[in-house]
């Protein structure tokens, strides 16, 4: 088996969606706001009771039209739900309403008809129910013109309206309540959602640089003494993106997406989840066998030949099983409410990995993938609605077409205070590929001997918590729609190394060899090719 390739497979799993995604209902846009039609689209809480006992809570979405509803459960009235007679309320129904809240169902008549019916016989509030599981967001048709309705119109999906029907015909009484709870401005979610993602590249980072520095000397020390073997190389298993492979990542990346948005099932997710358990396992098995080895060192230095694994250290066979049994424990209960902790743990330990194996040699090459990187969210984020007539990546990262809650390939953070639940996440690519970038500038300081202040490394960190942030407050302004971060964090990254580097002469080092000067190492370089021809 070439782990190897298992983890670069997984790495382009994991950069497939590395969209910052929120709460999106299905929305028609085309239709402008006028007078009468110009409330914002809004989730409306629906609470009932059954015979004065609090029951199920259902979610909809509020009307173009139609008053505003109350934001606090206190201001919110309790009235008797109705089901309309006729069911699509198109007539005026046959059943006398008093203030009731009646229930409709689509039908064939235009949703400002159903309110104004409803609202002539009474009813304090409209309940449409959609044909289809999802929420559609209710507009006014371009003719229509002076809409005066003074009644909350609300849409709820297909399986709740089958609920609330069955309510109706097994109790004597069932009452709702209707109010649309504010957000938060922030959530502490998206806090620690900024911290673990600047923490993970803070420390894979130091980790990468690290294994650089330590190779380095290493290979010093061989080129000193013409005794060794100098056929020694000091990669240890890195692998370099050249500018190739940058290119050809949108073009792999993007096939692969399309596959998975047109391939969208529960098995393709079930086989997602299980590449994310191999690839998570084996990141974790890395992470803690690098910290162990600190301790145990005698365990980590002595190897076993094990069957298709080759040499294998004991730390190693140590660590494995319950690396193993964390990820196949999250595969299995992964659907529990705190099941986004192992998630997370997996999803850390992959990335980590990766930004530790994977590495960029030189500033053009960590251009060229970064820009490529942005083009292809830019495109799968916005332009492909043109083609597809909507988001591919935002449809793929929350898994609409596969009846599951989405790829597993993103960090995520239950929402503490928003009323509203759900999760704040962000995908493996908002933080691997500014990942790259940043460890190759703390790389090049520690090579360079440059001091923290004197170095790349602190500000390109400082401008992805920035790029980062500034994405938080774009979703928050855009009202929940889907934000690519790469959008925001590869300017701010980049425009950094390309600003400093130009004022510090660096620029052309930082482009091409990625290295600062060293004659001594290249003159030990030409004197070991010499020592290997005459060997």
């Amino acid at each position: 088996m070439d782990l190897q390739r298992v983890r670069l497979f997984l790495f382009l799993c994991a950069l497939i969606v590395s969209v910052k995604a929120g709460d999106i209902v299905h929305h028609d846009d085309k239709v402008p706001k006028k007078p009468g039609c110009e409330n914002d689209f809004i989730l409306v809480k629906v609470q009932t009771w059954i015979d004065g006992k609090e029951d199920v809570e259902f979610v909809g979405v509020g009307a173009r039209f139609g008053t505003r509803i109350v934001s606090k459960e206190k201001n919110a009235n309790y009235s008797r739900l109705t089901l309309s007679d006729p069911r699509d309320c198109c007539s005026q129904p046959r059943n006398k309403l008093a203030g009731d809240v009646i229930m409709v169902h689509r039908g064939h008549c235009r949703f400002t008809t159903k309110a104004n019916v409803a609202e002539a016989a009474g009813a304090s509030a409209v309940l449409i129910i959609n044909d289809q599981n999802e929420l559609y967001k209710m507009v006014c048709e371009p003719d229509e013109t002076a809409l005066d309705i003074h009644i909350p119109a609300v849409m709820l999906p297909q399986d709740a309206g089958r609920t609330l029907e069955k309510m109706l015909s097994n109790s004597s009484s069932v009452s709702v309540q209707l109010y649309s709870p504010r957000r938060p401005v922030v959530d502490i979610a998206e806090v620690f959602l900024w911290l673990m993602a600047v923490g993970t590249i803070l420390c894979a980072s130091f980790w990468s640089a690290s294994g650089a520095r330590e190779a380095a000397a290493e290979h010093e020390n061989l080129l000193k003494d013409a005794s060794d073997d100098l056929s020694y190389t000091s990669s240890g298993g890195v692998v370099n993106i050249s500018t190739t492979s940058a290119l050809l990542f949108v073009v792999v990346a993007s096939c692969f997406l399309v596959i998975l948005y047109k391939l969208m099932s529960t098995w393709l997710i079930e086989l997602l989840v299980v590449l994310f358990c191999i690839g998570g396992a084996e990141g974790l098995q890395t992470c803690l066998v690098a910290l162990l080895s600190r301790w145990f060192k005698l365990f980590a230095h002595s190897y076993v030949k094990v069957p298709l694994f080759g040499a294998v250290s004991y730390l190693t066979i140590a660590v494995s099983p319950f690396c193993i049994t964390f990820a196949v424990l999250w595969g299995v209960y992964r659907d529990l409410h705190f099941a986004w902790i192992g998630q997370d743990v997996l999803g850390i330990a992959l990335i980590m990995t990766v930004i530790q194996i994977v590495r960029i040699p030189n500033l053009k090459v960590g251009t060229v993938l970064l820009s490529c990187a942005l083009l292809y969210d830019l495109f799968w984020v916005f332009l492909s609605k043109k083609l597809f007539h909507e988001s591919v990546m935002i449809v793929v990262a929350r898994g609409d077409k596969s009846g599951e809650d989405g790829i597993p390939m993103l960090l995520k953070i239950p929402r503490m205070f928003d009323p509203w639940g759900g999760y704040s996440i962000i995908g493996f690519g908002d933080i691997l590929l500014p990942g790259l970038l940043i460890a190759f500038s703390l790389r090049y300081d520690w090579l360079a001997k440059k001091s923290l202040r004197a170095g790349y490394f602190l500000w390109t960190m400082i401008a992805y918590g920035l790029g980062l942030f500034i994405t938080y407050v774009a979703l928050n302004l855009m009202d929940g729609h889907g934000q690519p971060a790469l959008l925001y964090i590869v300017p701010f990254t980049l425009g950094t190394l390309f600003m400093l580097g130009r004022k510090r002469g660096d620029l052309k080092k930082l482009w091409t060899t990625g290295e600062p000067d060293r004659p001594c190492s290249h003159m030990h370089l030409q004197m070991s090719d010499e020592w290997s021809e005459e060997r």
